[in-house]
């Protein structure tokens, strides 16, 4: 029968496409050589295939030996195509004689099988066998003596050949050339790119969408395209995969590498430097099986543009890893190929330095809502997501995470935002596990960070509890019990575990969740935290500014968010806890002096029982954070549940203070008579137990009432008495009081008394 009247079906067609293809390069190839040993052994592969084809095709030992001898003559044909006959060495000479001999046998084998009877075939099958792999063993010497003598610029492994091995994108951009100039048949080109064991690996596909990555990802593609190394840094979950893939499949890229973009998944790979090879040379298809170094891949990795992207390649540049500096010494080669892009995606920031690193960050408030509503449809109640996006620091894991929850729960928002308020960040697990825990623990599972020693998982504890995260000025008398702390501390960033702003090192809101402590009263080291705290809290809140110890109090200006939520957190779970509550009524008091602001310990604190020790000191602090906001009638009332606990607890000189405030507040509430009824009586306890600075500043508080009602000879007298108080108080300030010249006249040439007399407010608020 002509071969050509064959019609092969199932599985062969492709042998066959294959097997042709093959045939039509050699063919061409033949034509083009001007030397005499390459075209003779050409032209015997060109016999060998259609052998194999039309006699073996269903034998694949043959089909891949008939290959493995067209993909030795393409590595010659490319190697001899910048040298002349003079320019053969003898031992290459040769090597193409022994290929010529070996192509022969195998034709002539071929032959003989054809004409064998069935039982003679099976009979000698093991003969084949043995006959095949020593014809193996000769090829792979060939192409050694080939790639040795002609210096190539690509190299195969004969021994990794599968059937399909002629349809390689070299023998592709070969063909092309040809084609060219002899005007091969445009099918040839498109039998050759659809099999599918292309040399290399395609890579994964993009994400469906990358929202509010626009910018990050136009700054990127550039330094790509300019073969510029570069690393895209952050925690788990902050979207770096998501933008190297979009970076991977972008247009530009495309048209700049073709189909030499190649993406490796680090976190699959055992970390060694000989799994990291292998890997390499998998993905870029060079074939080489097993190299010790980057050597044998290197001529491959510099013979035309590449990009490469290692993703998640903190699992292989962890310093404390296997083959640590080996990995990192062949990345940094990697990184510096004049042809190669790289890109690197790591939570880790040991990177090579020639890599132009960029911290990832998280998404905007729009950016969210278009991640979440992409997933899960529901426009009710949008406020309520808003309010669940920002508590998560918009971490475009965790908002992922978030709608795929709702999604296949079937929530609506309303249902979302109770369990959110149930269960927090335990809430992000979908159906098929993916959990943020899950991101987070390969961080705490990573060799940097166990090398940490056992300090480190509950010193990330204590982080994560402070939402400003801790100062980094306050490392020496915070964790004083931790040697180490300032490496652990780096360790945490170079992990993206914690990121420094300003002089804070802090936390992604998710992570501040999963990482924290549940129970902080089972966390020695916070309750030691608590501690140095409450210590520096019992500094004197109220300081004059031109005092030297004035700016020791003012670091609370900076910290108040973190010790007002290590109160609130642990009187949640011990109400009883008197160091706690004078930890909170001394936060109350450097608030009011150094940061005048609300608190969220109001309902805590007047929940506490009448008679807890605490409560009274506590009641007073909270009502002037709120007569320090504007809210007197709030003041008022706490001021006056407080005036009852001081009684009730016989204190003189707490409802002696409780009652000028009160004269303070309602002159503030144009409530002047009873302002003057309560500092009188202030003034007369302060008078029962001798207490001049006390005496002075009610003087000072019944000046400022009778003023405003219009009683001025009585406000000029209680003015008068105040400077003389605090005069006899050594008070130089007071010599300072913006009393008017109407108290340094003579009664009888005084002016106008309007509005014109200023007392000692100055002095105390």
């Amino acid at each position: 029968m002509d071969p050509k009247s064959q019609r092969p079906e199932g599985r062969n067609r492709g042998v066959f496409s294959t097997l042709n293809v093959a045939i039509e390069y050699l063919n061409l190839a033949r034509e083009k050589s001007s030397i005499a040993p390459a075209k003779a052994v050409f032209g015997s592969v060109c016999d060998l295939l259609p052998t194999i084809r039309d006699s073996t095709a269903d034998r694949k030992d043959y089909v891949k030996l008939g290959l493995a001898c067209a993909d030795v003559c393409r590595v010659l044909d490319r190697g001899l195509k910048s040298k002349h006959a003079d320019q053969l060495s003898q031992t290459l000479f040769e090597a193409i004689q022994h290929l010529t001999t070996t192509v022969a046998q195998i034709r002539g084998s071929i032959v003989e099988l054809g004409e064998r009877n069935l039982i003679s075939r099976i009979f000698l099958a093991n003969s084949d066998k043995n006959t095949i792999a020593a014809w193996r063993s000769d090829l792979d010497r060939i192409l050694q003596i080939f790639e040795t003598e002609l210096a190539l610029h690509t190299h195969v492994a004969v021994s990794d050949i599968r059937h399909d091995v002629a349809s390689t994108r070299e023998i592709v951009s070969d063909i092309r050339t040809i084609v060219k100039d002899q005007g091969v048949r445009n099918q040839t080109i498109r039998a050759l790119t659809f099999e599918r064991s292309i040399l290399g690996e395609s890579p994964p596909p993009p994400p469906r969408a990358c929202f509010g990555r626009g910018d990050l990802i136009e700054k990127i593609v550039g330094l790509v395209e300019t073969l510029t190394p570069v690393a895209l840094i952050g925690a788990g979950g902050i979207g770096k995969t998501s933008i190297a893939l979009t970076v991977l499949h972008d247009d530009r890229v495309k048209r700049r590498f073709g189909e030499n973009r190649r993406f490796i998944r680090c976190d699959q790979l055992q970390a060694a430097q000989s799994n990291f090879l292998n890997r390499l040379s998998e993905v870029i298809g060079a074939g080489v099986k097993n190299p010790e170094n980057l050597s044998p891949l290197r001529p491959f990795l510099s013979s035309t543009g590449t990009l490469i992207i290692l993703d998640n390649a903190e699992s292989i540049l962890d310093p404390q890893g296997v083959d640590a500096q080996k990995i990192y010494a062949v990345v940094e080669e990697l990184s510096q190929i004049s042809n190669i892009s790289l890109c690197i995606t790591s939570r880790i920031t040991t990177i090579p330095s020639d890599c132009k690193r960029l911290d990832v960050p998280t998404l905007s408030m729009d950016a969210s809502r278009s991640a979440f509503y992409r997933i899960c449809d529901n426009d009710e109640q949008p406020n309520v997501i808003d309010t669940i996006l920002e508590r998560l620091d918009f971490h475009p894991l965790s908002v992922t995470l978030l709608a795929t929850v709702a999604h296949q729960n079937n929530w609506d928002n309303s249902r979302l935002g109770r369990e959110w308020e149930l269960r927090q960040t335990s809430v992000l697990e979908t159906e098929h596990k993916n959990s943020l825990a899950a991101a987070i623990e390969l961080s705490l599972t990573s060799p940097m960070f166990r090398e940490l020693g056992p300090d480190a998982r509950e010193l990330l504890g204590v982080v994560a509890f402070f939402p400003q995260g801790i100062s980094e000025n306050n490392l020496d008398w915070l964790f004083p019990t931790i040697a180490d702390r300032r490496n652990i501390i780096d360790r945490f960033c170079i992990l993206s575990l914690t990121s420094r702003s300003k002089d804070f090192i802090t936390m992604l809101a998710p992570l501040r969740d999963y990482l924290g402590p549940r129970d902080p009263m089972t966390s020695p080291l916070l309750c030691k935290t608590k501690d140095h705290y409450s210590s520096r809290l019992r500094l004197p809140g109220y300081l004059e500014s031109d005092n030297p110890r004035f700016t020791e109090s003012r670091w609370i200006t900076s910290e108040d968010v973190n010790v007002e939520h290590l109160v609130n957190i642990f009187t949640s779970f011990d109400v009883d806890l008197d160091d706690t509550w004078g930890t909170c009524a001394n936060l109350l008091m450097h608030l009011y002096w150094h940061k005048p602001r609300s608190t969220v310990l109001g309902p805590k604190i007047e929940g506490l029982s009448d008679d807890h020790h605490f409560k009274p000191q506590c009641l007073f602090w909270l009502s002037l954070s709120f007569r320090s906001i504007g809210n007197h009638m709030e003041a008022k009332r706490l001021l006056i549940h407080t005036l009852e606990l001081q009684r009730g607890q016989g204190s003189d000189d707490g409802v002696a203070r409780t009652l000028w405030r009160l004269g303070q507040t309602n002159r503030m509430l144009d409530l002047y008579e009873e302002g003057i009824q309560r500092s009188k009586e202030a003034l007369e306890i302060y008078q029962r137990v001798g207490d001049a600075e006390g005496q002075g500043r009610c003087w000072n508080c019944l000046a400022e009432l009778l003023l405003d009602a219009k009683q001025l000879d009585a406000a000029e007298e209680a003015g008068l008495r105040a400077i003389k108080f605090f005069l006899d108080r050594g008070r130089e300030s007071a010599k300072e009081g913006r009393l008017s010249n109407i108290s340094k006249q003579p009664s009888g040439s005084r002016p106008p008394l309007t509005g014109k007399i200023y007392f000692l407010g100055f002095i105390t608020p």
